[in-house]
């Protein structure tokens, strides 16, 4: 394999080469290859399917995460191939399927969505007020040779009262929020909907309704439509704004006490989730041997941080417009939602680095 190499383009020179350019030699994958695609995902979604009903009165709660991430695995990448290749696929079927994964894979993904902005606030609210989250571990006389030792947890105490205030409210707020998503999770993996979302993904797994021509139809000219979308809303993006780390007038804009999203995230949402879906494709394309892209790897990983900090900036935001909360704990909670916008600011600029650079050699 050859060796790849990232170098810069000219960010005034427009929009960045294709994506993909090449597919695998031996002839171009027909409506035959989507099927195996789908075939696959079904197979691995009822794999998933059966684990998380194993191991749901277990006492394992890492395996039944890790089951519940297959299943929204799953759904995803059937629901974007049912999207991008939809003229191969009986329309009645697809729109019907389409809007159920995308709920089944939204109503599993809030509780680790919650989980994960508590921690990144607390982390931050450790950062921002000058404490260490987790101080380094140390062995004593007495503890040495009789194995790890117990883990450290922060201490409020080392935090400014506005920050450990600010810090317990958000704990509430974000747990009752993830206590109550996992009863939704639950209801909806009990309820006939779920059932009927399976018993059609059990049909898929060995039955793809294509169109009569999809087995002779190339897919690339829809891969390609896919990644134009892609490039297209990625060229729409202020990027060369994006191009300074830090833009102080998105910041002051962040700012704004509207409780609606941020409105300039929007479209930054919008191109991740069109690279999703250029992934998918490609996937599609190339079976088991995509090659792996650096560049849209490194673009994705930027997009997720988007929305990691954009999410947890509103939630500070939230919590801010509690009532009757402490004047300090406002403050800690306002430095915090300025942070975490930094954060996205941040992760925009990552992002336009990304993608203006292309991949030299072949992989």
């Amino acid at each position: 394999m050859a060796q790849q190499h990232l170098e810069p383009t000219d960010p005034t020179a427009g929009a960045p080469p294709k994506l993909s350019t090449a597919v695998e030699q031996g002839g171009p994958p027909t409506g035959d290859a989507l099927a195996g695609y789908l075939r696959a995902q079904a197979t691995e979604f009822l794999r998933a399917l059966r684990l998380h009903r194993e191991t749901g009165t277990a006492s394992s709660v890492e395996e039944s995460v890790d089951a519940a991430r297959a299943l929204r695995r799953s759904a995803r990448r059937i629901s974007g191939s049912l999207h991008t290749f939809r003229p191969l696929l009986d329309a009645d079927w697809s729109e019907e399927m389409r809007p159920e994964l995308a709920w089944l894979s939204g109503t599993l993904g809030l509780e680790h969505a919650c989980e994960a902005r508590l921690d990144r606030l607390l982390l931050a609210l450790h950062r921002l007020s000058g404490s260490t989250p987790f101080p380094a571990q140390s062995l004593t006389s007495d503890s040495a040779g009789s194995g790890p030792p117990a883990p450290v947890t922060p201490e409020r105490g080392n935090l400014t009262v506005g920050a450990a205030k600010a810090g317990a409210l958000l704990e509430r707020q974000l747990t009752l929020a993830r206590t109550r998503a996992h009863s939704t999770a639950l209801q909806a993996l009990g309820s006939s909907r779920f059932h009927a979302v399976a018993d059609k993904v059990a049909v898929l797994a060995s039955e793809v309704p294509l169109t009569p021509a999809a087995p002779t139809t190339d897919l690339r000219a829809l891969a390609a439509a896919a990644e134009d979308r892609l490039l297209a809303a990625a060229a729409a993006l202020p990027l060369v704004t994006a191009g300074h780390p830090y833009n102080a007038e998105a910041l002051v804009h962040g700012l704004s006490p509207d409780p609606a999203p941020h409105p300039q995230d929007g479209p930054w949402h919008q191109v991740r989730l069109l690279l999703r879906l250029h992934r998918y494709a490609r996937e599609v394309l190339y079976g088991g041997g995509a090659p792996v892209d650096v560049r849209l790897l490194a673009a994705g990983q930027a997009l997720n941080r988007h929305r990691d900090a954009s999410e947890a900036a509103a939630a500070a935001a939230s919590a801010a417009r509690t009532p009757r909360i402490a004047p300090a704990t406002a403050y800690a909670l306002g430095v915090l939602h300025a942070d975490q916008r930094h954060e996205v600011e941040a992760a925009r600029f990552a992002f336009q680095q990304a993608w203006q650079k292309q991949t030299v050699g072949t992989p």
